[in-house]
């Protein structure tokens, strides 16, 4: 072959093998609502034609066709700034194909970081996993979406189809309103600290069950305000958002009341002092939930239960991040999961 001839080959396979992303979207049928969403934002759209390193999931139409069939879906078409955010959500920064995702779970960043919807230094997360060959995101709620085509590859970095829209995380209050934790909301608010939890930039809550209030009930009748502020603010980090692949064992971490509270990872499941996490890795808007099973009492390694006796109420230890105990089955994680409805309707 001819010099000439043989650079125009390798031009032409050049070419040939450049994809950009609009041209991969508009190659597959099932991405056509993503594609028309996008148009609506030129400038997103731009921007992540030209960028680089990223990984984009990409809901198929019937993932868009129920999430647009709900009330909320519909208003949300007529919400630019919300609808944008919910695409930003979608944008991994980084590449990483199937194969990467680790099966004890990944919280990676996203491109949402509009303080409107987040508060997460450096992008809001979400959560993948790798079971069995198979790859689940989890987001806002404990909202699962499985990747039913993976590594697509384009010019900026490789995309994952996945089956369900991803739900941006609300507030804690919102969360634990949702989420049936009841008495923590209702505590928050008789002490004044619902906007402090609301708005503080990365942080961890451990938030204690219904269960687990009511059986310390006589003992927090007798507390004043400020002592059940002192309390609640036990179970805050301030500064740290704590995913449960970055806990340590015996690690002691301070909260927002000042004292520090024990970590303990044993038997495949995790304690703070001695409260069992029941369900971890909640993500809200400005960081992440740990439900407990127990209330923490400060000044001590203890939690509190029945009475003033140290100790919470009998539970199964937290399974191992990324086993399939930590994925959606008790009643608390189903109504979790109910919370991804009421996230749309929160930020309308």
């Amino acid at each position: 072959m001819q010099p000439k001839s043989l650079l125009i080959s390798l031009l032409s396979a050049s070419c040939v093998g450049a994809q950009s992303l609009t041209s991969v979207l508009q190659g597959n049928s099932d991405l056509s609502t993503l594609t028309s969403t996008l148009q609506k934002f030129p400038s997103l759209l731009q921007s992540l034609g030209s960028a680089s390193n990223i990984t984009i999931l990409a809901p198929t139409n019937e993932a868009f066709n129920a999430l647009f069939a709900t009330p909320a879906g519909m208003a949300a078409q007529n919400d630019d700034g919300l609808l944008q955010a919910v695409l930003q959500y979608h944008v991994i920064n980084g590449t990483y194909p199937a194969s990467s995702i680790p099966s004890s779970g990944a919280f990676v960043p996203t491109l949402l970081t509009n303080s409107s919807y987040t508060n997460v230094t450096g992008g809001q997360r979400v959560e993948g996993i790798s079971q069995n060959g198979n790859v689940t995101f989890f987001s806002g709620g404990k909202a699962t979406s499985n990747v039913t085509q993976a590594d697509v590859k384009f010019d900026g970095g490789i995309i994952h189809v996945i089956n369900a829209v991803l739900t941006v995380p609300a507030n804690i209050t919102s969360t634990a309103q949702a989420s049936g934790l009841s008495t923590l909301a209702s505590a928050l608010t008789q002490t004044n600290l619902l906007n402090t939890v609301n708005v503080l930039p990365d942080i961890t809550v451990f938030a204690p069950t219904n269960q687990a209030f009511a059986a310390i009930n006589s003992t927090i009748a007798m507390l004043s305000t400020q002592q059940l502020a002192s309390v609640l603010e036990y179970h805050v980090i301030n500064g740290t958002v704590a995913y449960s692949t970055t806990l340590m064992d015996g690690e002691t971490v301070p909260t927002l009341n000042g004292a520090t509270v024990k970590i303990t990872l044993a038997n495949g499941g995790v304690k703070v002092n001695q409260a069992t996490v029941t369900i971890a890795d909640v993500l809200v808007a400005n960081g992440v939930v740990h439900v407990i099973d127990g209330v923490l009492q400060p000044n001590s390694s203890s939690s509190m239960s029945n009475g003033t006796t140290p100790g919470g109420p009998s539970s199964s230890p937290m399974p191992a991040p990324g086993s399939d105990a930590t994925k959606p089955q008790s009643a608390a994680v189903a109504a979790f999961v109910g919370a991804c409805a009421l996230w749309l309707a929160y930020y309308l």
